[in-house]
């Protein structure tokens, strides 16, 4: 049997999660923003929730399509908060909205969002060498700079923490438990 981060738990979904796409290093730009809107509807909750709530955000942001999601008006806000399928948090479904907007911004300045979030690690994961859960920070200096930088382009529900989440999700750092089996192949992918 392959030893595992335990934080997956017997859970069918949060194991294939952590086995298929935790902590691989992204470079897909829809891919990146969907993780940037998962982990802010996070915030307050379990990944397990967000997760088991996947399909139903990604059908209710158009595949997670920033240039879709940045015209969503304030009627299509209004219809998101009665899906059941999602967490209806006004606060939180309006930010995606405007993160959507600041992310084509960023990505017309950068050429692309990947190029500029991946300067927060110099353009590589960095590999940390976790023993337990217990040594995982939930922030890092490099998701502080990366808060403060995407909160003065409009970014909103980016708060260090989330920040993190969002570095895991997407490879940026490597927080799989130095047992784990996924750590020795992610650690080896640049």
């Amino acid at each position: 049997m392959k030893e595992r981060c335990p934080w997956p738990g017997d859970d069918p979904q949060m194991v294939a999660y952590h086995d298929e796409e935790w902590g691989v290093p992204l470079h897909d730009n829809r891919k990146l923003f969907e993780f940037l809107v998962l982990d802010a509807f996070q915030a307050g909750l379990s990944w397990a929730i967000v997760l088991r709530k996947r399909e139903a955000f990604r059908k209710a942001f158009a595949g997670f399509d920033p240039a879709r999601v940045a015209r969503f008006t304030s009627a299509r806000v209004e219809k998101l908060l009665g899906d059941p399928g999602i967490v209806r948090n006004r606060q939180k479904v309006e930010s995606t909205v405007a993160n959507a907007r600041a992310f084509l911004a960023v990505q017309e300045e950068f050429g692309s969002f990947d190029s500029y979030i991946w300067q927060f690690t110099s353009g590589r994961p960095k590999v940390n060498r976790w023993r337990s859960l217990a040594q995982l920070p939930s922030t890092s200096a490099e998701s502080d700079a990366m808060s403060r930088e995407l909160k003065r382009r409009g970014f909103r529900f980016t708060g260090s923490t989330i920040c993190y989440a969002f570095m895991q999700a997407a490879g940026m750092v490597n927080d799989h438990l130095v047992s784990c089996f996924r750590y020795r192949k992610l650690a080896r992918m640049r």
